[in-house]
C-alpha cells in the first residue's frame, strides 16, 4: 500500500493484526522460517475469512524475529532480548495507534514470545488507551490437535511438520523426519536451553505428519478466532 492507500485501511479496519514469527531451528527436516511462515499464511486466512463474520481485518508485515533464547545453542536461532522485543511490539501499537487503529491484534506463531506479549499488550492499554486483543493460534486448535497426535506433537513434530507440507512442501527435508529423540524431561526445574530437552532440535514425530488433517484444523481454527474477536468487539 500507498501511504494514502494505508490511511484509507486503518480508518476502515476492525482489527489491525500484526503477525509474530520467530527465526529459529526447527530440527534438522525444517527451515528455521517455520514460525515466520505459520504467521504469514495462517493470519492470511483469518483476514481472508474475516467477511464471512462481519469482520475487516488490516494485516501488517509479519515480525519474523522472536525471543528465542532458548534455541540459541542451534545455529540459525535470532533472538530479541525479551525486554527489547516487548518494547517492539509496544511501538509498533504506538504507531498504528497513531494512525487511528482503535483495536490492535497480536496475533501469534511461537510460544516463547507469549510473555513478553502479554507484558507489552498490557502497557499498549493501561499505558496508551489501545483497546489490545491476543490470539496465540495454537491455543485455539489444542484440543483438535491433541485428539489427532495425542500430547507430544510440539517444536517441530507432528502439527509444524504438517503445517509446512501444507503451505511449502518444497521447505521439508522429507529424508530427515525421524521421530525425535527426547532427553529430559522436566516438570519443575526450568531447563536452560532446548538442547537440554532433545537431541535433534524437535519433539514427538514428524513422520506421523498428516498435511490433509491440518486443513481441517486451520478452517476450524480460523472460523474459531474470528467468532471470539466478533463477540468480543468492545
Amino acid at each position: 500500500m500507498t501511504w494514502q492507500e494505508a490511511e484509507t485501511a486503518f480508518d476502515e479496519a476492525d482489527f489491525v493484526v500484526l503477525p509474530c514469527g520467530a527465526t529459529e531451528q526447527h530440527s534438522t527436516h525444517l527451515p528455521t522460517s517455520v514460525d515466520s511462515i505459520r504467521a504469514e499464511n495462517l493470519t492470511a486466512e483469518l483476514a481472508a475469512a474475516a467477511p464471512e463474520h462481519d469482520l475487516n481485518l488490516l494485516v501488517l508485515p509479519v515480525l519474523p524475529y522472536g525471543y528465542s533464547e532458548h534455541h540459541l545453542n542451534y545455529a540459525g536461532t535470532i533472538s530479541l532480548g525479551a525486554d527489547a522485543y516487548q518494547e517492539i511490539i509496544i511501538d509498533v501499537g504506538r504507531s498504528v495507534q497513531r494512525h487511528g487503529a482503535t483495536r490492535f491484534l497480536v496475533a501469534n506463531f511461537h510460544g516463547g514470545n507469549i510473555e513478553p506479549h502479554k507484558l507489552a499488550l498490557d502497557r499498549l492499554q493501561r499505558d496508551h488507551g489501545l483497546d489490545s486483543y491476543y490470539a496465540h493460534w495454537t491455543d485455539f486448535a489444542r484440543d483438535q490437535l491433541e485428539e489427532r497426535f495425542g500430547t507430544e506433537w510440539g517444536h517441530a513434530g507432528e502439527y509444524e511438520t504438517s503445517v509446512i507440507e501444507h503451505y511449502r512442501p518444497e521447505l521439508v527435508r522429507g529424508d530427515r523426519k525421524t521421530p525425535q529423540t527426547k532427553k529430559n524431561r522436566y516438570e519443575v526445574r526450568q531447563y536452560v536451553h532446548f538442547d537440554d530437552l532433545t537431541v535433534e532440535g524437535g519433539l514427538g514425530d514428524p513422520t506421523q505428519s498428516d498435511p490433509e488433517f491440518l486443513e481441517e484444523v486451520i478452517e476450524a481454527t480460523t472460523d474459531r478466532i474470528l467468532t471470539h474477536l466478533q463477540s468480543e468487539i468492545a
